[in-house]
């Protein structure tokens, strides 16, 4: 853009003026920098997650690392859990340490230093390239969506529908991802497909330091910067932090007779199942919890093992369901030729439709049903969908599954993600004790980190698993907790309710 074409109230020293903006479909500039880096850095992730396993497993003839299935899978599920632990860790440093707007963008030129590592041919350059794009996205990924609340003033009504444009542009990158990149993969072969995914990311910094001046100062500030007092204690939690890991990573090669692949899966999930423990422990025990505090915190457990589940299952799709996809499903519709990576775009295309029909139901029903039936809702359809997914295959035989199976099943988890993730942060951060309501979108991520984690370990218990097996009873599992998330409901309300009264809240509506 012509500097020419920013006026005065676009200057970075004026975030009011800013803020008032309306030029972006009466929004502030700044809101179409942030929806552009956001698109392009989901177009590169999502295109080189859509491709990871089928590198990993492919054969050295075909340009990939030989790996086996199984241990591919769980590699694929550890990336996706060290991708929401490193998150955590990314707004942890923006928080205190670098601000947002840096931790974007370094996050970003490690993204795609990782992208083009996994460009190049060697085994030792594609894992160097997938530590670096999950720890680059760990900077980057919540701290993009913080930036897009700086934009606005706390009571601006602007606010939601800046997020519903900003979550819209994550969609669109995801949706065409898998297409190009499946596109090039097909063509040009896995390095190629990565280095378009490098592309991506390489627009992604582009729009995002080119914009610097629309976004004003949002993301500049250190929040809750580490002061000289404080950094003993700091450093002194790092080592504890540091140190379990390493007692982990030690027990995992152990039971694994030795440190390899393997045992740095194992590490990563046993760290992924303890951390949502020692939060849990730690906020129950903490002092400045109240007493109504920790009846929510204790109707909060149901809604998180319910969305571990869900999760669990949901994040598949660059596992299991892509092997389903390679191996086990007629490619051919409608006369067209799909790649196995094409299906992860049927996801983000469904939530671009559907989530304007959501959005008037619970509008129609004024947002009813309550939160915690929105959880078994979502985590019941999540099982629905593999529970399809294992009769369709049970139908099929030794032949191939129709593609339009796995659409159907990925329509069915859109439907359970659109009743369970928009409500997700709000119930943390609306449940969460005030002491810790900053802290509530690491909770939330740890969510996805251990549902990520039991399937990194499931893949291996289960190695030579019939699909019809797998999947069916996979599903029949999370459909029960399903079934009894929506008998604890009630009890969880009563919890809520009750600290309400304590509080002397008054509770209107559900």
């Amino acid at each position: 853009m012509a500097e020419s074409s920013t006026p005065d109230s676009l200057r970075p020293d004026n975030a009011d003026l800013v803020a008032r903006d309306r030029r972006f479909f009466g929004h502030p500039l700044g809101l179409l920098t942030l929806f552009t880096t956001e698109l392009w850095e989901r177009f590169s992730y999502y295109g080189m997650r859509a491709i990871l396993l089928l590198f990993l497993t492919a054969e050295l003839t075909e340009g990939g690392l030989a790996i086996d299935s199984t241990t591919g899978q769980a590699v694929v599920a550890i990336y996706g859990t060290g991708v929401y632990l490193l998150t955590i860790v990314g707004g942890w440093l923006a928080d205190r340490m670098i601000g947002a707007r840096r931790s974007v963008l370094y996050g970003g030129i490690v993204i795609a230093a990782g992208h083009v590592s996994l460009a190049l041919p060697g085994g030792a350059w594609s894992f160097l390239g997938i530590v670096l794009v999950a720890i680059g996205t760990g900077l980057l990924k919540a701290n993009v969506s913080s930036m897009v609340g700086e934009l606005y003033h706390r009571d601006d009504p602007r606010r939601d529908s800046a997020f519903s444009i900003f979550y819209m542009g994550i969609n669109i990158g995801s949706f065409f991802s898998p297409i190009v990149v499946g596109l090039v993969r097909g063509i040009w072969g896995f390095h190629a497909g990565f280095l378009v995914a490098a592309i991506g990311m390489g627009f992604a910094l582009i729009f995002f330091v080119g914009g610097h001046r629309l976004v004003a100062h949002a993301g500049e500030d250190v929040p809750n910067p580490i002061t000289r007092e404080e950094l003993p204690r700091v450093l002194r939690l790092v080592g504890i932090v540091v140190g379990a890991i390493a007692v982990l990573a030690v027990i995992a090669a152990l039971l694994c007779g030795g440190f390899g692949l393997v045992a740095i899966v194992d590490t990563l999930s046993y760290a992924a199942f303890l951390a949502p423990i020692a939060a849990f422990v730690v906020m129950y025990r903490s002092p400045k919890v109240t007493r109504p505090e920790r009846l929510r915190l204790s109707a909060y457990v149901p809604l998180f093992v319910a969305a571990m589940l869900f999760w669990m299952i949901f994040e598949q799709a660059a596992t299991t369901m892509t092997v389903f996809a390679a191996t086990q499903t007629d490619l051919s519709l409608f006369g067209l030729t799909l790649q196995p990576e094409n299906f992860q775009s049927v996801n983000p295309l469904s939530i671009i439709i559907l989530s304007p029909v959501f959005a008037l139901i619970w509008l129609k029903t004024n947002d009813r049903p309550a939160v915690p039936y929105k959880f078994a809702l979502g985590l019941a359809l999540a099982a629905l969908s593999f529970i399809v997914l294992a009769a369709g295959a049970w139908l099929t035989g030794d032949g191939k599954a129709p593609a339009l199976l796995l659409i159907l099943v990925y329509v069915i988890q859109t439907l359970g993600e659109l009743c369970l993730s928009p409500v997700g942060l709000a119930a943390t951060t609306l449940l969460a004790p005030r002491a810790f309501r900053g802290q509530a979108m690491g909770l939330w991520f740890l969510a996805p980190a251990a549902g990520t984690a039991i399937t990194a370990q499931v893949v291996q218990l289960t190695e030579g698993v019939s699909d019809v097996a797998y999947f069916g009873v996979t599903g029949l599992i999370a459909l029960a907790f399903a079934v009894a998330m929506f008998f604890i409901t009630p009890w969880a309300r009563r919890q809520m309710h009750e600290a309400d009264r304590l509080e002397g809240v008054v509770t209107a509506g559900e």
